[in-house]
């Protein structure tokens, strides 16, 4: 817990820059529970049936339910420490997101927030969210520990 607040304080400060590198997925951990199947169901009926979603052409996920099931079949992860969060698909294992380790690094704008956003493969993105601007050490394109950024 200490290193997380040091490293809050560090980034918080515009005196200094910090490191932060992509987190060991190992320790994260699901915070937001799964949709049960018949919330699902019942959200897709009431979603999809918005008559003012056809006439503005948003039907895409509205025209097969696998569709709209792969979108919002998903849960809140956190990494260890908490900084980096990910909406995860319940379809994939615990385990094999635990196992899963760093293949790529980007930074990316949103709006006056700088998205750090780390990748693991098949589609599971960890992002970490902060006001301070931060760009990629060495390639984006890099194996575990190697998946970092700098910060100020």
């Amino acid at each position: 817990m200490k290193a997380s607040f040091l490293l809050l304080a560090l980034l918080c400060s515009p005196a200094f820059a910090a490191t932060v590198a992509c987190p060991d997925l190992a320790t994260a951990a699901q915070v937001g529970a799964c949709p049960a199947e018949e919330e699902l169901r019942y959200t897709f009926t009431g979603y999809c049936s918005d008559d003012g979603k056809t006439y503005k052409g948003e039907t895409g996920i509205c025209s097969d339910y696998g569709n709209y099931r792969k979108l919002k079949n998903v849960a809140l992860w956190e990494s260890g420490d908490g900084f980096f969060n990910a909406y995860v698909s319940c379809d994939l294992p615990p385990a094999s997101v635990k196992a899963a380790k760093a293949s790529g690094v980007r930074v990316g704008k949103q709006g006056k927030m700088t998205l750090l956003v780390c990748s693991y493969g098949e589609g599971l993105n960890f992002t970490w969210r902060t006001r301070v601007e931060c760009k990629v050490e060495g390639s984006a394109a890099c194996t575990g520990a190697a998946c970092k950024a700098t910060c100020d």
